[in-house]
């Protein structure tokens, strides 16, 4: 597994992958799906991902298999001192074989490039078992809480959401 940054020419591979790893029945083959909170097929699309990608100081990792495959990504974003994680995506079939882990590791590895001292990102308060894989890799909640806000394009809600904040501080930032 080789971890990089990601180019305008893997958009579409990303948008597979990304789509497949949160939105309807496909993604119930891992654990990181939103199908029951959320109808719909579409997390993202090609437009929103090209915005991301071209926003100053942000950036996606990626990582890719042996077959050269886009086997999991995420999007990282400098705000002040901190960097915004979001979008953590590993294909279904492919999760729990440590992706996850060396996207968050290439993650503190971004931060500390652009001279950030944490990192932070929102995740959906209902998805427990995400929230509790994180806790488990050093983020933590900050009591703060926003509402979930998103285009209906990229997914209908089925209940009442928000999300929870989480960030983690790195050491000797």
């Amino acid at each position: 597994m080789l971890l990089s940054i990601a180019a305008p020419a893997d958009i579409q591979e990303m948008l597979r992958l990304i789509n497949r790893a949160y939105r309807g029945e496909p993604s119930r083959a891992g654990w990181t799906t939103e199908a029951d909170y959320l109808a719909g097929d579409i997390r993202s699309d090609a437009d929103d991902l090209a915005e991301h990608m071209n926003r100053p100081a942000a950036v996606f990792l990626k990582v890719v298999d042996e077959t050269g495959a886009i086997a999991g990504c995420v999007f990282l974003e400098k705000h002040a001192t901190r960097l915004y994680l979001g979008m953590l995506s590993v294909w279904p079939e492919m999760q729990n074989r440590g992706i996850g882990k060396l996207l968050l590791d290439g993650a503190e590895a971004q931060a500390r490039a652009f001279g950030c001292s944490s990192i932070y990102m929102q995740v959906i308060s209902l998805r427990t078992e995400l929230l509790e894989w994180y806790e488990r890799h050093g983020y933590s909640p900050t009591g703060e809480r926003k509402p979930f806000v998103s285009p209906l394009k990229f997914g209908v809600p089925q209940v009442p959401l928000e999300f929870v904040i989480l960030e983690k501080m790195l050491p000797g930032a």
